[in-house]
């Protein structure tokens, strides 16, 4: 009888062969679903790149807002000073 027909021996290359096809079965859907999560990512990268890039609009255009109302803010605030100054100048001069 020759070793290569030996029942055992055909079983044991049957069942490795089994074994590494398993394995390679494994790590294919591993590698799909790594490029799948990996895709995944990359979308939620984009958005949030997009959703950055929004959001410094944003911030800009309330920065230049901001610096309008200050710049008002000063401006009533020394028109403000000036008219208490008129009316006191105004009730000084008539005794009041």
């Amino acid at each position: 009888m020759s070793s290569t027909a030996d029942p055992s021996r055909l079983e044991t290359a049957a069942y490795r062969l089994k074994s590494a096809l398993a394995a390679l079965e494994t790590a294919v859907a591993r590698r799909i679903e790594g490029d799948l999560s990996h895709g995944a990512l990359n979308l939620q990268l984009d958005a949030a790149q997009s959703d950055r890039a929004r959001l410094a609009e944003e911030l800009d255009h309330s920065a230049e807002r901001i610096a309008a109302l200050e710049a008002a803010n000063r401006d009533v605030a020394g028109r403000l000073d000036q008219t208490m100054d008129a009316i006191r100048s105004v009730l000084a001069t008539h005794g009041a």
